[in-house]
C-alpha cells in the first residue's frame, strides 16, 4: 500500500479545510456569471490578492476578441472578462499547468445567488463546486508545496478564467499557450461523481449556428414567391438529427427568425450543439454536413452559412494520461482515498489541453453536486452513507486539497512534455468562434 513519505505527511498537516469553506463562501457571493463583467472583475481582483500568497508573477491576461451570430444572422464582438494567470518559477527545469475557472452559468439576474451553510460542514451556493471550491483547492495545496524542498526544482502556471462555461473561446489561445512544453496538466472541475470519482475519456464538442437567407413575400397574396427561412431552418434540424448515432449526438436547441404572421420569413437562425465521441465521428460530420446543407439550399432555394466549429476536441484516455492517472490514483491511495475514473459526455478545458498534446487530469477539485441547479453544493464533510450510497471519508475538502498536493508532488516528477504537435492547429480552430465551417 502506497503510504506518505515524511515529507509529504508534514505538508499534508498543515492544510486546515476551515478556511477554504469560508474562502469559497465569499467568492460564492459574488455573481460571476460569464457575461457580467463587473462581478468577473471584483472576482479576478480577489483571486489576485489571495494568489500573491504564492512566490511569482500574477499578470491579468486579455481576452481574445470573440465574434457571435446575432439573432438577426449579423455578426457581433462579444464581451468576455479578463482571465487571472501565476506564473511561478517560469525558468525550472520542470513546469506544470494548473487551471480553473471563475465563471458561473449564473446569470446577474438569476434568483440563485447568495451562499448558504446547510450545515456546518455543507455550503450550497452558485459556483461552489463549480468551480470555486476547485480555486480553493488549488491554492491551498500549491501553498503547502511551496513548504516543500521539492519546490525549488519545478515551476508551474495557474490559469484561470472567466469564460469556461461558455466554451473557452477567448481563452483558448491562452490555454494553449501554456500548455505548450508542460510535463503535465491538473485542472480542478468537480469530480464526476459526488463519491469523488474522475472523468477520465471525454467526447467533444462543438456549437454551430447555421444562418439561412430566403426571401419574404405576402403570406396571403403571393406566398409562393416567398423563400420560408423558418421552414427551412426546420427541416435542417430534423436532418441534422437524423444523422445521430452511437459516436454522435445532435442537439438542435434554438431557432431565432420570422417576424409578423403575415409574412414569409426571410431569415431565421438554427443553433445547435454536435457531441463527437472521437475524432472519427467529428470528420463523420464534417463530411455529411456538407450534403445536408447542399440539399437544404437545393430543395428551399434559400442560401445558408454555418459558423462555428468543434471548441472541444474529443480527449481520448492516452498511454500519458493514463500514467497521470495513475500517479492520482497513487496519491488518493497513500491518504486511504480510493481514486477511480469512468469516461464522460461532459467537455471542459481538460479537451483543450489534452489537444495540445499534454497529459490532464481535468476534475481535481471538489465533491460535490447538483452544478448549474440552485441546489449547487460542496461538502467538507460527507453525508450519511446509505445502501445507494457507498460510505466515503470524512473532510472531503482537506482530502481533496491533500491529494491534490500529493499528485501534484508525484507529477512534478515527470518530464516536461517535447511540445503539443498540434497545438497551434487546435488553438486556431478554436479560437474563432464565428469561424464559417462550410460556406456556399
Amino acid at each position: 500500500m502506497q503510504q506518505l513519505s515524511p515529507a509529504e505527511a508534514a505538508l499534508v498537516a498543515a492544510i486546515d479545510p476551515a478556511p477554504m469553506l469560508a474562502q469559497v463562501e465569499a467568492w460564492s457571493a459574488i455573481n460571476t456569471g460569464t457575461g457580467n463583467l463587473g462581478g468577473l472583475a471584483e472576482q479576478t481582483a480577489l483571486l489576485a490578492e489571495a494568489f500573491a500568497a504564492l512566490p511569482g508573477e500574477i499578470e491579468p491576461a486579455e481576452p481574445a476578441q470573440v465574434e457571435t451570430v446575432a439573432p438577426d444572422g449579423s455578426l457581433v464582438a462579444g464581451a468576455h472578462g479578463r482571465h487571472l494567470v501565476v506564473r511561478v518559477r517560469p525558468m525550472a527545469p520542470r513546469r506544470l499547468l494548473l487551471t480553473g475557472h471563475m465563471d458561473t452559468v449564473f446569470a446577474a439576474d438569476h434568483p440563485f445567488q447568495t451562499p448558504t451553510r446547510l450545515d456546518e460542514a455543507t455550503l450550497n451556493g452558485p459556483g461552489t463546486a463549480d468551480m470555486k471550491g476547485g480555486i480553493a483547492v488549488i491554492l491551498a495545496a500549491l501553498r503547502a508545496f511551496e513548504a516543500s524542498p521539492a519546490a525549488a526544482q519545478v515551476g508551474y502556471d495557474v490559469m484561470i478564467n472567466s469564460d469556461e462555461e461558455t466554451g473557452s473561446l477567448s481563452s483558448a489561445a491562452l490555454i494553449a499557450e501554456l500548455a505548450r512544453g508542460k510535463a503535465a496538466a491538473l485542472t480542478y472541475e468537480p469530480s464526476a461523481l459526488p463519491d469523488g470519482t474522475l472523468a477520465g475519456a471525454r467526447g467533444g464538442s462543438g456549437n454551430f449556428s447555421a444562418v439561412i437567407a430566403g426571401r419574404a413575400a405576402h403570406a396571403g397574396r403571393n406566398p409562393g414567391w416567398g423563400r420560408n427561412a423558418v421552414v427551412a431552418a426546420s427541416d435542417l434540424a430534423l436532418r441534422l438529427k437524423a444523422m445521430e448515432s452511437a459516436g454522435l449526438t445532435i442537439n438542435p436547441a434554438r431557432i431565432d427568425g420570422g417576424g409578423a404572421n403575415n409574412v414569409v420569413p426571410d431569415h431565421a437562425v438554427l443553433r445547435f450543439n454536435i457531441r463527437p465521441r472521437g475524432s472519427a465521428d467529428a470528420e463523420r460530420f464534417d463530411r455529411a454536413t456538407y450534403g445536408i446543407i447542399s440539399e437544404i439550399e437545393a430543395e428551399h432555394e434559400v442560401k445558408v452559412h454555418l459558423h462555428g466549429g468543434i471548441t472541444r476536441p474529443p480527449k481520448p484516455l492516452t498511454p500519458a494520461a493514463e500514467q497521470l492517472f495513475g500517479l492520482v490514483r497513487d496519491a488518493g491511495a497513500a491518504l486511504g482515498q480510493p481514486i477511480a475514473w469512468q469516461t464522460s459526455g461532459g467537455v471542459c478545458d481538460g479537451n483543450n489541453i489534452a489537444a495540445c498534446g499534454v497529459p490532464v487530469v481535468d476534475t481535481m477539485g471538489v465533491r460535490g453536486g447538483a452544478i448549474h441547479s440552485s441546489d449547487e453544493y460542496t461538502a467538507r464533510r460527507s453525508p450519511p452513507s446509505s445502501p445507494a450510497r457507498p460510505p466515503r471519508l470524512p473532510e472531503p475538502m482537506k482530502r481533496i486539497s491533500t491529494n491534490c498536493l500529493s499528485s501534484f508532488w508525484k507529477t512534478s516528477k515527470l518530464p516536461n512534455s517535447a511540445g503539443p504537435r498540434n497545438c497551434s492547429r487546435a488553438s486556431a480552430r478554436r479560437g474563432r468562434s464565428t469561424a464559417i465551417a462550410w460556406r456556399r
